[in-house]
């Protein structure tokens, strides 16, 4: 029938916005609101229709009620900084178009079923898939500048390639809290991969913890008893994990200092422009005004640590000038120029630059339509190995 092919349109229509948004991201900069606002109207619109046809209205509610749900997704992330309004508002139109899976292509590879689908709705894998599509160009901009620019963020980001002792020490722990927990999980009437990477988890902080001695001895044991018993995928095993470790070593480290090093830059206040985005939150508190330029996650870390989670929060004092990605406004350069004459702060300010995100949303549309959910592959590519 007819209606059956409304989820299948709607794909089609998401592809070629996310295609045109990605021009206009790489040309000017911005995703169009005269793009993002009609493509949300369009997609409630066929989720409507799809849902009378079918006899199901439900199914148009929770459409709405996924959609809601991206949009305050993506108004986090903006409020962190993370995303340009833009990239919320497109997000906020796939989910309104996709919140029903469309069935674009269906086969197998190696009698799996592609695509692989999530327990969680479509417009989650596309938010994910686009993230994770991310970081190759990421990674391709950082060390383009490492090269060319700021060497020392090459050698920030090979750090855990460098420090291979720390990487092979993790590699071991982590090898014997998965034999232990493999183990432990068998003996169990109920399991399954979920269980056993917590298991791993909190075993590999366990035997992390112990003494120098006792870890030692923990771990030649348990690897001696491992190389025993399947000597080919103990070392095929270690050795996918010691690059995996060292991969996300890298990751970890492109994300944050390396990041942080090739994306921002030093300008003196007179050359600032509209549109440039400060690398740090800016304050005044009483007759004091300074920076804060803890991540998120940074913040995270310290609370953790600490314990205190009053560390998450905003330090005390006004606002003057934020992070947020749709970057500085003309007041907001006009009060730094106003600062800076009065001695308050100096002659520089730093800025980060953006890194166009849309066509990082297209790749990974085209993932989650013809490949599936990358996070849930990766879950039973790990399962697969545990075996």
């Amino acid at each position: 029938m007819v209606f059956n092919y409304i989820p299948l349109i709607a794909g089609i229509i998401a592809f070629a916005a996310c295609l045109y948004a990605s021009y206009t991201d790489f040309k000017r900069g911005i995703i169009p609101n005269k793009l993002t606002f009609p493509l949300i109207a369009v997609g409630l619109f066929l989720n409507v229709v799809y849902a009378v046809l079918i006899g199901n209205l439900l199914l148009f509610i929770s459409a709405t009620i996924i959609t809601g749900m991206i949009f305050a997704l993506g108004y986090l992330f903006w409020k962190m900084g993370a995303w340009a309004g833009g990239d919320v508002k497109l997000f906020t139109a796939m989910a309104a178009l996709l919140a029903i899976y469309p069935p674009i292509i269906n086969y197998n590879i190696l009698n799996y079923e592609m695509p692989v689908y999530a327990v969680y709705p479509f417009p989650f894998s596309l938010i994910l898939n686009s993230i994770l599509s991310m970081l190759p160009f990421l990674l391709i901009y950082v060390i383009y500048i490492g090269f060319t620019r700021k060497p020392q963020v090459l050698k920030e980001l090979t750090e855990p390639v460098r420090n291979y002792k720390k990487t092979l020490v993790s590699a071991l722990v982590v090898s014997t809290a998965a034999y232990i927990a493999v183990f432990i999980t068998f003996q169990l009437p109920i399991r399954n991969i979920i269980m056993i990477f917590i298991f791993i988890v909190i075993l590999s902080l366990i035997i992390s913890k112990l003494p120098k001695l006792v870890k030692a001895l923990v771990i030649s044991g348990i690897m001696i008893l491992s190389l025993i018993q399947n000597l080919e995928v103990t070392i095929y095993g270690f050795i996918i994990l010691l690059i995996t470790i060292t991969v996300i070593g890298i990751i970890r480290k492109l994300l944050s200092k390396a990041n942080k090093e090739a994306l921002q830059d030093d300008y003196k206040i007179s050359e600032l422009e509209k549109g440039m985005i400060s690398a740090y939150n800016l304050y005044q508190k009483g007759d004091e005004i300074y920076y804060d330029d803890k991540s998120f996650t940074g913040k995270i870390r310290e609370a953790v640590k600490s314990g205190n989670i009053f560390l998450l929060t905003a330090p005390r004092g006004k606002l003057l000038v934020g992070t947020l990605a749709a970057g500085l406004e003309d007041k907001d350069i006009e009060l730094l120029k106003k600062l800076q004459q009065e001695g308050k702060i100096p002659d520089t300010f730093k800025v980060k630059k953006g890194v166009p995100f849309a066509p990082s949303i297209l790749i990974g549309l085209l993932i989650s339509l013809f490949i599936g959910d990358l996070v849930i592959i990766l879950f039973n590519i790990v399962g697969l190995l545990l075996q």
